[in-house]
């Protein structure tokens, strides 16, 4: 039997990650009493039973028994219930916005501040997200991103390191995103908004993308960009990172940065192991 445990911070998608594993065939239940656990499963897998995967929601509406999650955890795996746990979170910030859009009480502090509600639910799930299998950070990943993810796992069996790559594209003019581990500078490169049949068009268009590619210094940049970026990721796999946000900025984010981080996208795609996402912030911009 497939088991699969989803849990995670409170906001950070662990209702839609169980949905998505239930239009993949899996029968979900959703906080289901700790205590429960060990009979669930008998009861799942006793002969003449049809059901061969099962999703199992757990999060902190129960908070007084979820210090013994890991033991009940643990005495499954004694007894050969194999499991898989993924773990929801995001930052903070987005969080807070979620709550404050939704005009929702964090469970954990129902008539106070959410930030001390998710600081307070931060301290409770430390164990169970350090023993996790695959952690999805959810501040800039899209439902149809995180749905690819979990399909390429527990579908299609890929092999998978919780780490999500996200190349995002910007304009300087704008601001560098503010979420951005790593930031590269491609204004060196001839800008093709000085040539009038380009200047309205950007990096996802052939003709902008093969002016940007023509040049020596932008191909030995791609070249140095690519052997950089997969020397680092598996440090950061390493390391525990759960996402790395890599900014590819030009003037305006309509050229060069789109192109180059079109490029960047296709190489690191081609390497697999990891979630891999392409965010154009300032196109619509122009």
């Amino acid at each position: 039997m497939e088991i699969v445990i989803v849990t995670g911070m409170s906001g950070a998608g662990k209702n839609t990650a169980e949905k998505m594993m239930e239009d993949q065939g899996y029968y979900c239940v959703d906080n289901l009493p700790v205590r429960l656990f060990d009979k669930f499963m008998d009861l799942m897998s006793a002969p003449g039973g049809d059901i061969s995967k099962v999703c199992l929601g757990v999060d902190v509406r129960a908070e007084k028994s979820f210090d013994s999650v890991l033991d009940v955890l643990h005495a499954l795996k004694e007894k050969g219930y194999n499991y898989k746990i993924v773990f929801m979170d995001a930052s903070d910030e987005v969080l807070i916005k979620r709550y404050k859009e939704t005009r929702r009480a964090h469970p954990l502090a129902p008539n106070g501040r959410v930030e001390d509600g998710i600081a307070k639910e931060r301290k409770i799930l430390k164990g169970i997200k350090e023993q996790a299998d695959y952690v999805f950070d959810t501040s800039n990943l899209l439902a149809r991103e995180l749905k690819q993810q979990l399909v390429e796992i527990f579908e299609k069996n890929k092999d998978y390191k919780s780490l999500i790559v996200t190349v995002i594209s910007f304009g300087f003019k704008y601001g560098i995103p503010s979420d951005a581990d790593l930031v590269f500078d491609v204004r060196f490169l001839p800008n093709p908004y000085y040539i009038e049949s380009m200047r309205h068009l950007t990096g996802n268009d052939r003709e902008v993308r093969d002016y940007v590619l023509s040049f020596p210094q932008t191909v030995e940049f791609m070249k140095k960009l690519d052997d950089m970026i997969s020397y680092l990721i598996p440090y950061y796999i390493k390391e525990g990172k759960n996402q790395l946000v890599i900014g590819i900025g030009c003037t305006g984010g309509q050229h060069r940065s789109v192109t180059i981080a079109n490029e960047l996208y296709s190489a690191l795609k081609g390497h697999g192991g990891y979630g891999i996402n392409l965010v154009h912030r300032d196109c619509p911009k122009q």
